[in-house]
């Protein structure tokens, strides 16, 4: 009977309880972070602040031959770079940086006054505005004709290129790296911003339709976790009902839920830790050959990649810590478990029986006498 509860338990703990720990603890960690202030607020606020440095860095390194093969490539950026205005100059002067800097950074400091409770949730506008404003502004423009005008000469086929771009005959994704020479090239290519920066929105509202939603006591961060947490009262009682289907007793109800929570909550821990720094060491070392589906990165791209790299760790590590965070506190719970029945009452021993005293039989007869051996 006890061998087939214990085999009953194991069931529900192995089959049911163990992979459901494993998904709410996964689960639980990326609503922390998806909805934590410092992930949707504070670390845009940061890349923004980096962004100038990283746009210098990365024309400079497009210009080397060895991180950027293709010639073409290469020759508009050390025109670029001829141009005499830096990146980070038209970042500043066009007005870019002041929109980002302003405008979206008070929009996301407005949300993460929502995410932390400090104000009432309600739809919130981000103004494009400004950014289209300075991306038409001359400063812009002119960054773009002194690129055009420090290209090297072209040649015959790049001269028809150019002659297909100012009729308007092809796409401007791949333009020739030659300086153009047909009439109204330049007029298109500035066009062409133009137009695409009209098709732009004017606004975008955040939590639209959130008028009228209460004001809560926590805000709206800590309230989600607070709800996420419930969610780990599904894999408990899962484990619990294992547990005490292969031992009611206090300590055999505890040494299985402990050991239970603890065999879900290492393997969590462990996984989560190793997609962390498997995925930053990637990052850093370029150790994977990045693609999407059938595209694989260009030196440009990758060059890029990069440059703004600190983007993609700076969200891995606000991603994978909380998951990391509550992996520990899963483990933590099973060792307290343990620690716990080590102390709690076990199965009872039963009494041994008692032993009656043997009875004294009656005494054997003395035995005769040996009579002594004849005299020789």
């Amino acid at each position: 009977m006890d061998a087939t509860r214990k085999i009953i338990g194991i069931c529900l703990i192995v089959l049911f309880g163990l992979p459901t720990l494993f998904g709410i603890t996964w689960a639980v960690g990326i609503i922390r972070a998806a909805t934590s202030p410092e992930f949707v607020s504070d670390l845009p606020q940061k890349i923004i602040a980096d962004l100038p440095d990283a746009a210098d860095e990365f024309f400079r390194a497009a210009q080397d031959e060895g991180a950027i093969t293709d010639p073409e490539t290469r020759a508009w950026f050390r025109a670029a770079a001829a141009a005499g205005v830096s990146p980070r100059d038209v970042l500043e002067t066009s007005g870019l940086m002041n929109w980002a800097r302003g405008e979206l950074t008070e929009t996301l400091k407005q949300i993460g006054m929502v995410l932390r409770g400090e104000r009432r949730p309600a739809p919130i506008t981000l103004d494009f505005r400004p950014l289209k404003t300075a991306l038409l502004s001359p400063e812009v423009d002119r960054f773009l004709v002194s690129t055009l005008e420090h290209l090297p000469p072209c040649d015959e086929r790049g001269s028809r290129a150019w002659a297909e771009v100012s009729a308007g005959t092809v796409c401007l994704d791949s333009l020739p790296a030659c300086r153009p020479d047909a009439p109204g090239a330049k007029d298109a290519i500035l066009a062409a911003k133009t137009n695409a920066v009209s098709r732009m929105d004017d606004q975008a509202e955040i939590f639209e339709g959130a008028r009228g939603v209460p004001r809560l006591p926590f805000g709206f961060s800590r309230s989600i976790m607070f709800v996420s947490v419930f969610l780990f009262f599904i894999p408990a009682v899962l484990i619990f009902v294992g547990a005490l289907i292969a031992d009611s007793t206090p300590r055999g109800f505890l040494l299985w839920s402990g050991g239970s929570i603890l065999a879900g909550g290492i393997p969590t821990l462990g996984i989560a830790l190793a997609a962390k720094h498997f995925a930053l060491w990637a990052i850093r070392d370029g150790a994977v050959s990045w693609s999407w589906n059938t595209h694989r990165m260009t030196d440009l791209e990758l060059v890029l990649f990069d440059k703004l790299r600190m983007i993609p760790e700076a969200v891995l590590q606000q991603l994978l810590s909380p998951v990391i965070a509550a992996s520990v506190i899963v483990c933590v719970f099973g060792v307290v478990l343990l620690a716990l029945s080590s102390g709690a009452r076990g199965k009872a021993k039963p009494a041994p029986a008692p032993v009656s005293p043997v009875a004294a039989g009656p005494t054997a007869p003395p035995a005769p006498p040996v009579p002594p051996a004849p005299a020789a």
